[in-house]
């Protein structure tokens, strides 16, 4: 099953955000076109979301797609109750707020 979690509005210079796809199945959120994506690792009976790898292809990097992958692997975590636990080294330990 593939869920859609969108991120609305607009980056910063008014840039338009990308659409942000949860990839159930694959364990990891990712652009729509497939290319950007981060991965999880569901831990503790499925109480929490490991975030394992970030990846962001050469030809789009420099636009923030990481910062907004993560941002919808921490949405989708906390409305689903979800502890996160940070071993990719992309993602600091700071950025964990609940």
């Amino acid at each position: 099953m593939m869920a859609s979690t969108t991120i609305s509005g607009t980056g910063s210079g008014g840039a338009e955000v990308p659409k942000i796809v949860w990839n159930e199945t694959q364990h990891r959120f990712e652009t729509e076109d497939k290319k950007a994506y981060i991965e999880y690792v569901m831990r503790d009976n499925g109480k929490v979301m490991d975030i394992v790898h970030t990846f962001v292809p050469s030809s789009k990097r420099g636009l923030g797609l990481a910062s907004h992958l993560c941002v919808a692997a921490f949405n989708h975590a906390k409305s689903h109750s979800l502890s996160v636990v940070p071993t990719c080294s992309y993602v600091s330990p700071e950025d964990v707020i609940f």
